[in-house]
């Protein structure tokens, strides 16, 4: 049910595998539509795709675009992080090579066909593979069994192309006469990128991008914002116009569902899940998908509940890891307009290539840029290295910027200057940890150092970056475990001015209370 590229892969590897089995794909829209611009994939995760079937390598081959550098633009300067090989192909092109290769095989494609409502209509079907989207109808009708979840991202994006041609994934920041927008563009063939913006509310309002019909019928598309923005980045891409297809804003979802099948039928790809598209992985886990549900099958060939279990049990683990590691990915594009003011172009571009890996998995891709990040920041602090570099914080000298123990119970146990601040355990509870930090630093005895434990990795980034960036307060990171590729990740990016590793930190909330006795030891 639904003719996307996790489903027509799926259809053709079944098909592929047992021609005895009937296969029908039903697609809403006729074969030569498609929207949206391209399909990015990292060359690193498409070992089991490519070992299914080779349509995706050879269109890559023959069709896409491929590169190995991340470009980020930034007042002014271009900066480069390379051993982040990836490829891009249209994502009509690869529609066409997927239906080619599914009626090849046998697959009764059915075009300009709705989806039957009535599950009457399916009783003759043994398997039912919903592959409706992010906005799957068969989801929504079985949420009972299947209970999907979905968070709602605060930051606002539209989708475009542009006949601009960028050498690699690149990401681009203008701060404008309303705010700050961002691009992710990529190449997708030899005469048009990818180009994504992102922007918060308050500049898309501002701007008066808020005026487009959302909720009409897909087909139309916002050119108000196509002429705003194709203004603002002229510069960045020689003066080349955008194009549209059914371009318009929305707020991305993040699809969850607790359980994938229900009898016989199974979700796949955006239906089940979803990832922020700054993670490129989407169509990726798609097919991913794909596969792993056809090879349950024929494991499983006569034994359908079975089959559907261990599909569910082979892919949860790897999809709910992306979806791990996306969540930080997109809670930075929630704040770049923040990051765009406070850092310069090298600590902005690696707070934004640390956002969901450390330092030293980035040093492997490319040493070079991590000895430009670590040289930018000896430059700043007298030939010292991170962990070596010192602090003073009021009338306190600290020696280094990484604490020890001794160090951490010293604040604990009688600084009247340090508020420790639990972070909570979810996003959620980020608004009242802000509001206990704003309160206490608009007090009488307002905090000289603010100390941030508990929660989460990301949630304790989050409320340090609030009191750094925001109140103008130092952080102090206190977390279990930290080893030195952490500590200088934290350091290095600007998310922390100090940070300390401790098994206990006594009983404060990990709602973001200041806990039984109030901020202060």
């Amino acid at each position: 049910m639904g003719g996307g590229p996790g489903g027509l892969f799926f259809a053709t590897l079944v098909k592929q595998a047992d021609p005895s089995v009937e296969v029908t794909v039903f697609e809403r829209n006729r074969a030569e539509d498609t929207f949206g611009f391209g399909v990015v994939f990292s060359d690193a995760t498409l070992a089991g795709i490519h070992d299914a079937d080779p349509v995706l390598r050879t269109g890559l081959a023959d069709h896409g675009r491929h590169w190995d550098d991340i470009e980020i633009r930034l007042k002014g300067r271009r900066i480069r992080c390379g051993g982040n090989g990836m490829a891009a192909i249209t994502r009509k092109t690869l529609l066409q090579l997927l239906h080619r290769r599914a009626a090849e095989v046998g697959v009764d494609l059915r075009f300009s066909s709705e989806i039957p409502s009535d599950p009457a209509q399916l009783a003759d079907y043994d398997l039912i593979v919903a592959t409706d989207g992010a906005n799957s109808g068969f989801r929504n009708r079985l949420a009972d069994v299947l209970v999907p979840e979905v968070e709602v991202a605060t930051a606002k994006f539209i989708w475009f192309g542009t006949s601009y041609l960028f050498d690699g994934l690149t990401f681009v920041h203008e701060h404008g006469p309303h705010g700050t927008f961002a691009v992710h563009g990529y190449p997708i063939s030899d005469t048009v990128s990818t180009f994504i913006v992102e922007t918060d509310e308050q500049s898309w309002r501002a701007a008066g991008l808020d005026e487009f019909d959302t909720a009409q019928p897909p087909g139309p598309s916002d050119e108000k914002t196509r002429r705003y923005l194709e203004k603002l980045f002229a510069e960045q891409i020689d003066g080349h116009e955008l194009l549209v297809n059914n371009s318009r804003w929305g707020n991305f979802r993040t699809w969850r569902t607790h359980r994938w099948t229900s009898g016989n039928v199974a979700l796949l790809g955006d239906a089940a899940h979803t990832a922020h598209f700054s993670v490129g992985s989407g169509t990726k886990m798609a097919m991913e998908d794909a596969v792993a549900l056809a090879d349950s099958l024929i494991e499983h060939r006569d034994d359908l509940p079975s089959a559907l279990e261990a599909y569910e049990a082979t892919r949860r683990p790897s999809v709910e890891k992306i979806q791990g590691s996306a969540r930080p990915s997109l809670s930075w594009w929630e704040h770049f307009g923040r990051y765009h003011d406070a850092f310069e172009p090298e600590q902005f571009a690696f707070h934004f290539m640390s956002r969901s890996i450390g330092k030293a998995r980035i040093a492997r891709r490319d040493p070079e840029f991590i000895e430009r990040v670590e040289h930018d920041w000896r430059a700043g602090h007298e030939g010292r290295g991170p962990l070596e570099t010192p602090l003073r914080v009021g009338e306190r000298e600290f020696a280094g910027r990484r604490l020890s123990g001794v160090e951490i119970e010293r604040l604990r146990g009688g600084d009247p200057g340090c508020l420790w601040l639990a972070a909570p355990d979810g996003e959620a509870g980020l608004p009242e940890a802000y509001g206990r930090l704003a309160e206490a630093v608009g007090g009488a005895d307002a905090p000289a150092l603010v100390a941030v434990h508990a929660g989460t990795p990301l949630t304790r980034a989050l409320v340090a970056e609030q009191a750094r960036l925001v109140h103008g307060l130092p952080a102090l990171i206190v977390e279990d475990g930290m080893d030195d590729d952490r500590a200088e990740t934290l350091l290095l990016s600007g998310r922390a001015d100090l940070v300390g590793s401790a098994k206990e930190v006594g009983p404060l909330s990990a709602a973001g209370s200041l806990g039984e006795g109030e901020a202060r030891a």
